[in-house]
């Protein structure tokens, strides 16, 4: 079993920055595709990025590529999305994921609790 806790969210201007981290237990962490996906009010839940099991390769949608970069720290069982450049349309709780190396929610096994992220104009 894996259990996901997600910190670092709140309240910030446009053009802003904000970084998420998830905390991870579990003695199989370091298996698993850990990845952020989103939900806004009245929208569908939306992959933002991924981290491969090693750190070495990760892929980012097409609205947040070249603003937020995610990353990994096995040791620490941890996974970073650093948001930078925010904007309005990026306001939605984020939730941190673990599971296969997909953009698919459900190729994700286990789910953090969500912490949201609001972005005012």
């Amino acid at each position: 079993q894996v259990q996901l806790v997600e910190s670092g969210g709140g309240f910030v201007q446009a053009g802003g920055s904000l970084r998420l981290s998830c905390a991870a237990s579990g003695r199989t962490f370091s298996y698993f595709t850990k990845a952020w996906f989103r939900q806004a009010p009245g929208k569908e839940r939306e992959f933002v990025a991924r981290v491969s099991p090693n750190g070495e390769s990760a892929r980012y949608s097409d609205s947040v590529r070249g603003r937020f970069t995610i990353s990994r720290d096995n040791a620490q069982n941890m996974v970073v999305l650093q948001m930078n450049s925010l904007k309005p349309d990026d306001t939605a709780v984020y939730y941190c994921a673990a599971g296969s190396w997909s953009s698919d929610a459900k190729e994700y096994r286990f789910w953090g609790q969500g912490t949201q992220v609001t972005v005012s104009s």
